[in-house]
């Protein structure tokens, strides 16, 4: 699910907290980086569920409506058009999706209040009314509605976001971007989608090599950085004459150590791919004066390389 950016990006959280002295055993931390991308899918497996707790919840305050001692006629007749959303049911009837919240153990019975609290936000919503009297019905319909409300009650839910902090340290930075996936999901999954069909596939090719593939890189990235951090220190210190290394931010040096790491060792990585995705990480966790500084420096220390012979890479217009 995960795409190589994202991967970049937890090597780069793993190599700070590495660098910080929270693990000082290699092996370890990359154990403890393995299990932070693992983790990744059990928090899109969260937010399904949460979304499917939501609608239950939904349902049962609808049959309990019916029992008032004075029910309206609304209450006695309501519309049932959320609970066969098209789109909705395809995901609640989801085989993979379902195992994968068993394999997790993925519960909201402690949370009961958070669901209480949300469900009702979104019974006295404007668009759910809108979207019960609407005349339209089709599956587009239907997903319009869906992807409102995922959107709405579980990736900007700042409570659910709080929960999901406390309960892992691992998906403080995770949470949008695991939102945005699932959000993609919505709005791409076809009417005629297998219930045995795992969602996450419409992400990745579901293939053991490129499982591994991936699994090969995050774990040479992360080994790399560390084995030649003492080398590339060096380089970056010569580099960057005009400022002091010890008062560079730790994110900056790493994120120059990953980017050297990269265009030494990872061969089938254009040269001009890893500075880009480098660049790109420095706007999210370095500050406006550090990403030019970041930038300037990536493109002296590339330009050194190639007049020392030092770039090999393979296949044409990979050191451009």
């Amino acid at each position: 699910m995960l795409g190589r950016r994202h991967y970049r990006v937890k090597v780069l959280q793993a190599l700070y907290a590495f660098f910080q002295g929270g693990e000082p055993k290699m092996e370890l931390a990359e154990k403890n980086l393995h299990k932070s991308i693992e983790m990744v899918y059990q928090l899109f497996s969260m937010q399904f569920s949460f979304l499917f707790e939501l609608i239950h919840h939904y349902e049962y305050r609808m049959a309990e409506s019916k029992t008032k001692f004075y029910p309206t006629a609304d209450e006695l007749n309501p519309s049932l058009k959320l609970l066969q959303n098209r789109l909705l049911k395809l995901l609640l009837d989801n085989e993979p999706m379902a195992k994968h919240i068993e394999r997790y153990s993925i519960s909201w019975t402690e949370e009961q209040e958070l669901v209480r609290k949300t469900g009702m936000k979104l019974k006295a919503s404007k668009d759910l009314h809108t979207y019960l009297k609407s005349g339209e019905s089709s599956f587009e319909d239907d997903r319009n509605y869906l992807v409102k409300l995922f959107r709405k009650y579980v990736a900007n839910n700042a409570d659910l976001r709080s929960l999901c902090e406390e309960r892992s340290i691992h998906w403080h930075d995770d949470f949008e971007i695991v939102a945005s996936y699932a959000i993609k999901a919505l709005m791409i999954i076809p009417e005629d989608f297998s219930v045995k069909s795992d969602i996450m596939s419409l992400f990745t090719k579901d293939n053991e090599d490129e499982a591994a593939e991936s699994k090969e890189f995050i774990s040479q990235l992360f080994r790399k950085t560390i084995i030649h951090s003492e080398e590339f220190e060096k380089m970056i210190g010569e580099r960057s004459k005009n400022w002091e290394l010890e008062r560079i931010a730790l994110t900056d040096i790493i994120i120059l150590k990953m980017a050297l790491a990269e265009v030494l060792y990872f061969q089938q990585i254009p040269v001009k791919v890893t500075l880009n995705e480098y660049i790109e990480i420095s706007k999210s966790f370095s500050t406006q004066k550090s990403k030019q500084f970041i930038n300037g420096i990536l493109d002296k220390l590339v330009a050194d390389l190639k007049d020392q012979g030092r770039l090999k890479k393979t296949g044409r217009g990979l050191i451009q």
